[in-house]
Order: structure tokens, then C-alpha cells, then sequence
């Protein structure tokens, strides 16, 4: 099965989209796939700001991206774009980062005023870090995500079954994407 890393991107302790994102995560885990996951807020804050490569979680967290089949960003929309911190560590990530890579991206927000933030923020800066393969985004409201009480993450029936179709679609591209590679480099 594919390498999959799971990034989020708020900068909070308790996160909704840390919620949605470790939800996905767990998805796929379950569908037999190797999941990593990267909060960014938790790499050390001089390095990412200063964007020193050179420092060892920084380092790791690249490594960790390059070296993944795919990508779940998984990002708070504040004012109608992705979050600062998403920001700071994509500029860290070598031009042509996501190349060949399945990239799902997720945001959460308050409002559906920023329903198209995926579309319009974060995919332009996606296919500027080389990702072709990008499926259909999600933004989930953060009234919908349930990540304090212990129950399920996604607080509805309607936001459970549409996250599971958006996961199901991102499992789906992933065979079709790392499946021939890996097909490939065994038969190498």
C-alpha cells in the first residue's frame, strides 16, 4: 500500500483540523495504507521562521513529504486563505515537491464564505510545488467537527458520509498513481 503523510496546519492545541486530519488519517490506516502524520505546530518555531533547512525537525519534515506516495493538507481557512503556518512551511519544500504525489487538501472554517478557499488559495499553490494530481478538496464547517468530547470527530451523518466519499476518491487515486510505480520498482 501507499506512503501516506498527513500535514496540518493550525497552529492550535485543540484543533478541529487536527481533528478532520487525524480522522482521514485513521481512514486510510484502516484501508492498510502507512500513515505518517506532521502537525507543523509542532516543529520548532526559530527554524520554520528562519527556514533553516538544516535544522533536524525541519529537515525530517521535508524528508517526510518527499519521501511520501501521498499528501492530506489539512488546513484552518482564516480570512479566506489557508493558514500562516501551511504558509511558512510550503516555502520550505523544494520547487517541485509534490511531484507525482496525490495530494487531497482539507479545510476547516466558521463560515461557508470560505467554502471555495481550496480552490481559489491553496490549489494554485499546490500545483506551484509540482502536484498534478490533485482530487476534489473538502471544507468542512468547524460546527460539524466534534474534537473534545471523545465521540466521533464528525458530529453528523451527511459530513461522515461526505468525508468518507472524498477519502474513498483520494484511496482510489492513490492505486491508480502509486500503484503502477510501486509495480515498476519491483519489477526493477
Amino acid at each position: 500500500m501507499a506512503t501516506v503523510l498527513v500535514l496540518t496546519a493550525s497552529p492550535s492545541i485543540t484543533s478541529r483540523t487536527s481533528a478532520l486530519g487525524h480522522h482521514v488519517g485513521d481512514e486510510l490506516v484502516l484501508a492498510g495504507h502507512d500513515v505518517r502524520f506532521l502537525d507543523l505546530r509542532r516543529l520548532p518555531a526559530q527554524a520554520l521562521l528562519a527556514a533553516d533547512t538544516s535544522a533536524p525537525e525541519i529537515s525530517a519534515a521535508v524528508q517526510a513529504v518527499l519521501a511520501a506516495d501521498g499528501v492530506v493538507v489539512a488546513t484552518p481557512i482564516y480570512k479566506a486563505s489557508y493558514s500562516g503556518l501551511l504558509k511558512v512551511f510550503l516555502d520550505l519544500l523544494p520547487q517541485r515537491a509534490l511531484e507525482g504525489k496525490v495530494v487531497l487538501p482539507l479545510a476547516t472554517g466558521g463560515t461557508v464564505a470560505h467554502l471555495l478557499a481550496i480552490d481559489y488559495s491553496l490549489r494554485p499553490v499546490l500545483v506551484s510545488l509540482g502536484a498534478s494530481h490533485i482530487t476534489t478538496g473538502r471544507f468542512v464547517l468547524d460546527q460539524h467537527i466534534d474534537h473534545t468530547s471523545g465521540g466521533p470527530v464528525l458530529a453528523d451523518e451527511s459530513t461522515r458520509a461526505c468525508i468518507a466519499r472524498t477519502a474513498d476518491a483520494f484511496r482510489l487515486a492513490l492505486r491508480e498513481v502509486a500503484g503502477p510505480v510501486r509495480s515498476l520498482a519491483a519489477s526493477a
